[in-house]
């Protein structure tokens, strides 16, 4: 996507298209504040609903303002993912990338979330045996384009969103090439069409993260962080 485009999204923000002050957001509406349940040192949440792409996408179709409440949230706790943007209103999403490593790849994160991703790897290393044991050999986070097209803003981004070995856990219902892949023509479950063990898929989500595979678009390679940023280690 232009980067005119990403600016005119986020740009949302910086003009208050949206006020979300006078009602509370679905994340406030959603949780009691109690101190919850802590595992290897960060809270187990679930993704928020409002923040899943398929929440303001349904039938190819964008719920323009739920969008909008999306990436304005986004916006405000990871930063603009467009520079030119964040020079003239702010500080960017890129500017607080941090290296770290997961399952012994290195790989470029919003601070924020790394120790979410640290959590997922401590319970995938205690968990994830036997069958469903894994090794990556690629992953990807930060990106500086979009790969959505129109309004839609990647969570790549934000630094927020992570790939796994994308050419055995394929964008099945991506543009070309990605549903070429012989593993998109298997039947039944989304879970088929992936060589991710569902082990890797629940760790991930109970720390935050949504698997795209969920998607209408079933991209199994992708997991975005939808939790709360501020809440993953208190």
């Amino acid at each position: 996507m232009p980067r005119a485009l990403v600016a005119a999204a986020v740009g949302l923000v910086t003009v208050g298209a949206w006020d979300l002050a006078g009602e509370p957001s679905a994340f406030a509406k959603g949780h009691s504040g109690a101190r919850g349940v802590f595992e290897y040192g960060c809270r187990v949440q679930p993704p928020q609903k409002f923040l899943e792409r398929r929440s303001f996408l349904q039938k190819g179709m964008i719920d323009t303002k739920k969008q909008a409440e999306a990436v304005r949230w986004r916006t405000e706790r990871y930063g603009f993912p467009d520079d030119d943007t964040a020079h003239a209103a702010g500080t960017s999403s890129h500017s607080q990338a941090k290296t770290v490593h997961f399952m012994g790849l290195p790989i470029s994160i919003h601070a924020k979330i790394a120790p979410a991703l640290a959590c997922v790897e401590k319970r995938l290393l205690k968990t994830a045996t036997g069958a469903s044991r894994y090794k990556p050999r690629a992953i990807g986070g930060f990106r500086e384009s979009n790969t959505y097209r129109g309004v839609e803003v990647s969570n790549h981004l934000y630094g927020i969103a992570i790939d796994i070995d994308p050419d055995k856990n394929p964008c099945c219902k991506c543009v070309e090439p990605w549903p070429n892949n012989p593993i998109c023509k298997n039947p039944g479950d989304v879970t088929k069409r992936t060589t991710l063990p569902k082990a890797w898929i629940k760790a991930f989500e109970r720390f935050g993260f949504d698997w795209l595979g969920n998607d209408t678009l079933e991209d199994t390679m992708h997991f975005e962080f939808l939790g709360d940023p501020d809440k993953i280690t208190k």
